[in-house]
């Protein structure tokens, strides 16, 4: 296994610990059914998205092209990795997000996590 695997599969096994044992806010939905007031309680929290970016090239980013694994960021330039696990939940998706920059940050690979709601 290279560098950049092994750099990956830590990532991908922080955020994936870290998603897991991320409790979300539950979200309270409010709505009228039938005539009668309904409320329902999702408790994975709000509905979102999340993603990591690299502004930055180099080996890393090679090695996630090769693998088929992330996307060049059109809109900021640089890289990104969507996170399209863990159901609809935002927060989550954001722990996940955020383990996966620390360790590359700690391996001097430029990243930062992303979300925004649904």
């Amino acid at each position: 296994m290279n560098t950049e695997n092994i750099i990956y599969t830590t990532a991908h096994l922080a955020g994936i610990a870290a998603a897991e044992n991320c409790t979300p806010n539950p979200m309270v939905v409010n709505y009228v059914a039938n005539g009668k007031p309904t409320q329902e309680v999702v408790e994975d929290g709000v509905c979102g998205f999340a993603w990591v970016n690299m502004p930055n090239r180099g080996k890393f980013v090679k090695f996630l092209k090769e693998q088929n694994i992330g996307r060049k960021n059109s809109y900021e330039g640089g890289y990104t990795i969507w996170i399209g696990d863990f159901n609809q939940s935002m927060q989550k998706k954001e722990s996940y997000a955020r383990a996966f920059c620390e360790v590359l940050n700690q391996k001097g690979i430029k990243a930062f996590a992303q979300s925004r709601m649904d």
